[in-house]
């Protein structure tokens, strides 16, 4: 049976890649063969193969699956701001169709799917449509990752709240140390689990390049609800 997971933060520049990294480490450990998804991507390099995002490049590296670049990022804008805008500058519309044809092709190659997506949980993909609505509509369940930071608790408890309200499974969530641990810090995890309806997948610790290190180990893939 196919294992499919949506990777949502409470902000944007919360670590969402960093954890992404993990989870995919975490189940390549574990056997599966594993594909990483970032449908819609903004904030990118021109790179002579074209424009390139760091984050889709990132879930391409950890995907056990061999993809191409198009595979795994069929969306990708060069300014870093939300997609609906820069879509709408460059005319050339989201369609969650497109979204969707691009899982299903993934689904054909891979039993542990990983998506990530863009911000936090309500990013507009268009007038009309967020990222949430998208998600709805798969019906993925939502793995939550949360940047240890001032605020970071109610930005939790909201989001957690949005996605239980859509219908929708909060199947775990990550506690990311974006900055070096303060004075509070295990008062804000003993927090975030006792408000969180979801079990803590582990903690990812503040580190130097997170993204050139082995993260796999610091997760439990045990404990996500299904």
């Amino acid at each position: 049976m196919i294992k499919r997971w949506f990777v949502t933060g409470t902000d944007t520049e919360v670590g969402k890649t960093v954890a992404s990294s993990a989870l995919l480490q975490a189940a390549n450990s574990a056997g599966y063969r594993t594909a990483g998804y970032k449908p819609v991507a903004s904030g990118s390099d021109m790179t002579a193969e074209g424009l390139r995002n760091g984050d889709a490049l990132a879930l391409q590296a950890n995907s056990a699956v061999a993809l191409s670049y198009e595979e795994v990022n069929p969306y990708v804008f060069a300014e870093p701001t939300s997609p609906h805008i820069v879509s709408a500058d460059e005319g050339q519309s989201i369609d969650l169709a497109r979204l969707s044809a691009g899982l299903r092709h993934l689904e054909q190659r891979a039993d542990w799917l990983l998506v990530e997506g863009a911000g936090g949980w309500f990013t507009p993909l268009s007038e009309q449509h967020t990222f949430a609505d998208w998600v709805q509509r798969e019906q993925l369940p939502v793995i939550l990752v949360v940047g240890i930071k001032l605020g970071c608790i109610n930005h939790a408890v909201l989001t957690a709240q949005a996605i239980q309200q859509a219908g929708l499974q909060l199947a775990g969530w990550i506690a990311n140390d974006v900055t070096a641990p303060g004075r509070r810090h295990q008062e804000y995890l003993a927090t975030l689990r006792r408000m969180l309806p979801a079990p803590l997948l582990g903690e990812i610790p503040h580190l130097p390049q997170p993204e050139r290190q082995a993260l796999g180990a610091y997760l439990d893939l045990s404990v996500l609800s299904h």
